[in-house]
């Protein structure tokens, strides 16, 4: 795995495309009502910034993000454990993740709602119902993908299971972490976006609803852009470098 600092010109030259490809694509349709160009977009960035406006929905939708990403995360490497160091839960318990991963997120949102009410508890307890279920289900396969001979070892000199979960079983698990941690956070703001679209009266999700109700393109990917911008940050230096950190001990 590359170092971040050595991706860095890769990642700048493919966005590079990707914006000039936004902007062909704007020119050829020439009716920025359907498709506004790069450049016009900015503009609404820069205006709804100056206004301070943006900064409030992000900030909004950020705390619900990480709010419900530290419930998926938590209960879901504890299933997953669980599951994955016990056959006899996991025989009587893997339908029950089969069931959770299929029902549609929308489901659970809705539900959420009516139970609990239109609410910022119900608004996170949708979003971390959603994901804790495939956070489990990664674990779980993690566990059971751990090296056999380091398992007989452990036992074979009777380590205990704080130590054999802290320097055996964790340093192995990192990588199906790190996979959680990256799709966790792609998953779960992008369900965030839905509970605000359908009951909350602030983040990008309720602005999104907002111009969406006014035809206003340009702010719908003003909103959803910035969101994207921040959580590629995040992807490119937070989760990048925990990986690549966690793993090295794989190219020792």
């Amino acid at each position: 795995m590359q170092e971040p600092q050595a991706q860095t010109p890769v990642v700048v030259i493919s966005l590079a495309a990707l914006v000039v490809l936004w902007a062909l694509a704007a020119w050829w349709g020439d009716d920025p009502s359907v498709l506004p160009g790069p450049l016009a977009v900015w503009q609404i960035f820069a205006h709804e910034v100056a206004s301070g406006e943006l900064q409030g929905h992000l900030a909004a939708t950020l705390a619900r993000v990480f709010a419900a990403f530290a419930l998926a995360m938590g209960f879901g490497m504890g299933i997953g454990l669980a599951m994955g160091l016990n056959d006899r839960l996991n025989r009587w318990f893997s339908v029950w993740l089969v069931v959770a991963l299929n029902i549609p997120a929308l489901v659970v949102i809705v539900l959420c709602y009516l139970w609990i009410g239109l609410n910022e508890v119900a608004a996170i307890t949708a979003v971390a119902l959603n994901k804790t279920a495939m956070v489990a289900t990664t674990i779980r396969e993690g566990v059971q993908a751990l090296d056999p001979k380091l398992r007989d070892m452990t036992r074979a000199f009777d380590m205990p299971f704080a130590r054999r979960l802290l320097h055996v079983i964790l340093p192995q698990l990192w990588p199906y972490v790190a996979a959680s941690t990256r799709n966790g956070l792609a998953i779960i703001w992008k369900i965030v976006l839905v509970v605000e679209f359908l009951g909350r009266s602030n983040g990008v999700g309720f602005q999104i609803h907002l111009y969406f109700q006014l035809f206003e393109t340009g702010y719908v990917l003003a909103y959803a852009l910035s969101f994207v911008a921040l959580m590629l940050l995040l992807e490119l230096t937070v989760i990048t470098g925990f990986e690549a950190r966690v793993t090295r001990w794989r190219r020792a």
